[in-house]
């Protein structure tokens, strides 16, 4: 009987040592890398928006700006190329050409509280369209992610914690009809 309880307390250990280790493994929903298109970034979404049109994206990058229209809120941000766990890591160069700029729009409902304080940020967002960059007068468009789900990573030296957001599927997010000047749709 003895032996039997260790080779069954032997067997609990493994399957929890096991199961903590797959839940550690990813830092997505495997439902959102099964949809979003495999290895895009964001220099191949910026050259050919229309292919990209309505599908899934993963990008990461650092909240730099952000507007409230409505009940939507447009967060920009600057470009952060993803590792294979899809966590954001700063480029070798900050002016490569990965080193550019995009906006994701996500109700404010959806938008935890504590979102200011993300040092980093995996994105996953169905592209919504184009908006040319405030930043750069010759015309360069920044593309426009609809928000799906949202992981927020703290700065190591003041919070270690992440924090995700999934967003409503039912819900929709469009650009509000007075902002479409801004944020266009084509």
């Amino acid at each position: 009987m003895r032996m039997f309880l260790r080779a069954l307390g032997r067997a609990m250990m493994t399957l929890g040592i096991t199961g903590l280790l797959s839940a550690c493994s990813s830092t997505l929903p495997r439902e959102y890398i099964d949809q979003a298109e495999p290895g895009l970034t964001l220099t191949t979404l910026a050259a050919d928006p229309a292919r990209y049109w309505e599908k899934v994206v993963i990008l990461g990058g650092v909240i730099i700006e952000e507007k409230e229209v409505g009940d939507q809120v447009f967060l920009r941000l600057k470009n952060r190329p993803l590792d294979r766990d899809y966590k954001p890591q700063r480029p070798l160069s900050l002016e490569g050409p990965e080193a550019g700029y995009y906006w994701v729009m996500i109700s404010r409902s959806d938008l935890p509280e504590q979102y200011r304080d993300w040092a980093r940020v995996t994105v996953v967002g169905e592209v919504a369209g184009n908006r040319p960059s405030a930043a750069d007068p010759s015309g360069v468009l920044e593309p426009v992610l609809a928000a799906l789900f949202l992981r927020g990573w703290g700065d190591a030296v003041l919070n270690t914690g992440v924090s995700t957001v999934r967003v409503d599927r039912n819900r929709t997010i469009s650009v509000p009809k007075g902002a479409r000047g801004e944020f266009s749709q084509q």
